[in-house]
């Protein structure tokens, strides 16, 4: 963090720290957006926040006061630059020299990543306008913003063991059937090829594609990632366990909505040839989580793309 006799990073490139928080990055986005959060863990060792006023939109508030050891107030005056909640906040604070005046401006990005099971938060400082005092000032910036994210992951593992549990856990298994009038090798192919899988696999009307990687094989993995309309995030991840060519798949997977992991299944697609071309057999074993109770729609979209998979044969 920003402090003014311990502040942050070098004086040419500036700083840039990254953590990992095991909870969801609507919780720590709501650490940086709230002064009563704000009070409760920012700064180094030593320093408390009598005083903060947050204000989370673009050109509010972000000033923080800052008491020392010996019981000196510093002020740093700042103003949000962007707010885009959950994924990015910008900043940018003036910074006092010891006997007044501005010593620097400091911009800073804190970008929050969702990742399996909590939050990557990368810090990024970079410092213009400095006066000759500045120097010394910035000096233990890197050192100000490791001991910062250390209380922020105490304040948030605090806040996580306070927030009540609310556990439930809903199983549902189902199994459909289709018959394609294409051969088992190009039915294969449109489930482990990413070029012909990017036709059928995809999201509701209005999803947009964030990110896709695919490796089939034995312990490989697939990711997608997409957008609703509705600017809401989701994430499919799978392992493939089982891979035998033309006859064969079973994976595990899980699936995000945002921060939330909403069920972990376990998928068999089996395949078999018929005399018009070919026959799959797809059978799912769900566990839908804390909350999320699915009521038969996983089954309804599962028959969806297995319906766009024999239109992406026909093209």
């Amino acid at each position: 963090m920003v402090s003014p006799n311990n502040i942050a990073g070098d004086t040419k490139t500036g700083v840039r720290l990254t953590r990992t928080f095991p909870v969801p990055r609507t919780a720590v986005f709501a650490a940086w957006s709230s002064a009563d959060h704000v009070k409760r863990w920012f700064g180094p060792d030593r320093y408390s926040v009598p005083e903060a006023r947050v204000e989370p939109r673009v050109g509010g508030a972000f000033d923080v006061c800052m008491r020392g050891p010996e019981g000196v107030e510093h002020w740093l005056r700042g103003r949000f630059l962007v707010v885009d909640p959950p994924e990015r906040l910008v900043f940018e604070m003036d910074v006092q020299a010891p006997g007044g005046g501005l010593a620097f401006t400091a911009l800073t990005t804190v970008t929050f990543e969702h990742t399996p099971g909590g939050t990557r938060l990368t810090v990024e400082q970079t410092y213009r306008d400095l006066d000759s005092s500045a120097a010394s000032m910035i000096e233990g910036a890197r050192e100000g913003w490791t001991q910062t994210l250390a209380h922020l992951a105490n304040f948030l593992s605090e806040a996580e063991r306070a927030r009540p549990a609310v556990r439930t856990v809903v199983h549902d298994s189902f199994t459909l059937h289709r018959d394609y009038a294409a051969p088992v090798a190009r039915v294969w192919a449109a489930l482990t090829t990413a070029e012909a899988k990017s036709k059928w696999f995809v999201g509701p009307p209005g999803w947009s594609l964030v990110e896709r990687s695919m490796d089939v094989r034995p312990g490989g993995s697939e990711r997608v990632v997409g957008k609703t309309e509705a600017g809401r995030q989701t994430t499919f991840e799978a392992t493939y366990l089982d891979v035998r060519q033309d006859e064969r798949l079973v994976y595990a997977y899980q699936m995000w909505l945002d921060d939330q992991k909403i069920s972990v299944s376990l998928a068999t697609m089996e395949l078999s040839e018929t005399r018009s071309g070919s026959h799959i057999k797809v059978t799912e074993q769900g566990a839908f989580l804390d909350g999320y109770d699915d009521a038969g729609s996983r089954e309804f979209g599962t028959a969806d793309l297995l319906d766009r998979i024999g239109r992406s044969l026909e093209a």
